[in-house]
């Protein structure tokens, strides 16, 4: 399924710099966007297990500050998960940006 405007906007939005999208991770696995010192993935499905994969391509970049971009309705569940999967420091916020939750 070819990615919607909103996901692609959302990733690259508030890029300073170079912007790499659909960066290679280890385990043939993508991550949406390597922004200098930031790793950012957008979620906008809602799915408890969508969420966990996304999280867990997160965790696999150990230096970099971690975003996961969901929508409004999924901000607290994204949080609980993230409580249970996430390795180290990780900001939640809606796709706008306009509301944040941090774990850890």
């Amino acid at each position: 399924m070819p990615e919607s405007k909103t996901h692609k906007a959302a990733k690259i939005r508030g890029g300073r710099g170079k912007v790499l999208t659909e960066v290679k991770i280890p385990g043939k696995r993508r991550l949406d966007a390597k922004i200098g010192r930031l790793a950012r993935e957008v979620e906008k499905s809602g799915s408890p297990a969508k969420i966990a994969e996304a999280i867990k391509r997160l965790n696999t970049q150990k230096t970099l500050r971690k975003e996961l971009l969901v929508s409004n309705e999924d901000l607290d569940k994204a949080k609980e998960i993230a409580q249970q999967v996430a390795k180290g420091r990780l900001t939640i916020q809606n796709l706008g940006r306009t509301k944040r939750r941090f774990n850890k």
